[in-house]
């Protein structure tokens, strides 16, 4: 049997790295997937006719290279299609109870679109190199 999970949705918190002790980069992010709802076997609108949708929260953890690649080209907004497994975690809160938790531990990340660009970037930046910069 087999523990594969495909994800495509939006990164909705911006990627954070820590190391652990002995080294391993654990870079991790928050994604956000919706769906529509249904009643009745319909999909549910709302009073302009719009579907309505649900949306479900994920948690991704990344290790060394990939988690490098995730921390330093996406951000918060950009749309990403995450592979990987399920792994559930259990650990003993301060008053010593049990907690549970699960993350998706991502083998690959390919990205959907660009970082959004705010306002101020110009977009044509870095594409064009000033005749006055090349040498003679």
């Amino acid at each position: 049997m087999q523990n594969i999970v495909i994800l495509a949705g939006t990164i909705r918190q911006a990627p954070e790295t820590r190391t652990t002790r002995t080294g391993t980069d654990i870079t991790r992010f928050r994604l956000v997937t919706s769906r529509p709802r249904y009643s009745e076997g319909r999909v549910v609108r709302d009073e302009k006719g719009y579907r309505v949708e649900d949306a479900e929260w994920h948690r991704i953890v990344t290790f060394n290279g990939l988690g490098k690649i995730v921390q330093q080209y996406c951000q918060t907004g950009m749309k990403v299609l995450v592979r990987g497994r399920i792994h559930y975690t259990k650990w003993q809160d301060a008053k010593g109870e049990d907690r549970y938790g699960c993350e998706i531990v991502a083998e690959t990340v390919d990205f959907l679109s660009r970082a959004p660009q705010s306002e101020t970037d110009d977009e044509d930046e870095g594409r064009f190199i000033d005749e006055d910069d090349i040498p003679s």
